[in-house]
């Protein structure tokens, strides 16, 4: 594991529970967040076509040079640890990694069918690359790699089933105090958010604490039905390591 826990760089793709998670962080008190700090740059260096591209790009740092600075750099406001909820399909083969060594890694995961029943409620037309399963596989390979050390992952399934739990068993495997304070947060979003919240985050702002339990998987057809599946090695590979 990484000695460098102060800051803790948590990998997932959309729709897997991420922004709950760092409002979980923020209601801490002691932790500053960052609301997917590479974004923007991944919308100027790329040009997909996303909703509110313009204003991500216009309203946050689109040089990926400055934002991996920022993220290895001091920790904002004065606060002991910093929570950064990073994108996997956002990290692209042009933006330099090293800023990462500087991070205690984290992989959040979810099932596949969830993932893209979810994301495909907020955007048509969603691809492999949308939903950041290849990209999460091959970060935690890197990681790994030049870590010498198995990440640390966590299933948001796991987490919406018993918070608590599971929110001790990660903060015990980054080496940092668990607080209950982690399970409630204010309805109606976080201060930290992205300009892009109004389009993503609704369920989340109405929320005052993690979801129960998930019910049955959703039922896909179709492209949605092929897109997962070709989805569930990666995820699996993973999930035989999560907490």
């Amino acid at each position: 594991m990484s000695p460098n826990t102060n800051r803790i760089a948590m990998w997932s793709g959309p729709r897997n529970l991420s922004t709950a998670m760092m409002y979980a962080f923020s209601a801490r008190g002691d932790c500053a967040v960052w609301d997917e700090p590479f974004y923007a740059a991944y919308l100027e260096a790329t040009r997909i076509d996303h909703p509110m591209a313009a204003q991500i790009i216009a309203a946050h740092e689109p040089d990926p040079d400055v934002v991996a600075s920022a993220c290895k750099g001091p920790i904002p406001q004065g606060q002991k640890l910093f929570y950064q909820k990073h994108m996997t399909l956002h990290m692209i083969d042009a933006f330099d990694r090293r800023w990462m060594r500087s991070c205690t890694n984290v992989f959040l995961i979810r099932h596949p069918a969830r993932v893209v029943a979810s994301y495909a409620k907020k955007r048509q037309g969603v691809t492999q690359e949308d939903i950041g399963f290849v990209q999460q596989a091959a970060l935690f390979d890197e990681v790994a790699g030049w870590s010498g050390a198995t990440p640390v992952v966590i299933d948001s399934d796991d987490i919406r089933a018993d918070p608590e739990a599971m929110l001790r068993k990660l903060c015990a495997a980054i080496n940092i105090p668990f607080t209950l304070k982690m399970l409630r947060w204010p309805a109606g979003g976080n201060a930290q958010d992205g300009v892009w919240a109004p389009h993503w985050y609704a369920a989340v702002h109405r929320s005052t604490g993690f979801d129960g339990a998930e019910g049955p998987l959703p039922d896909l057809g179709g492209a949605y039905a092929d897109l997962a599946a070709q989805a569930m090695p990666h995820y699996e590979r993973l999930a035989t390591h999560k907490l």
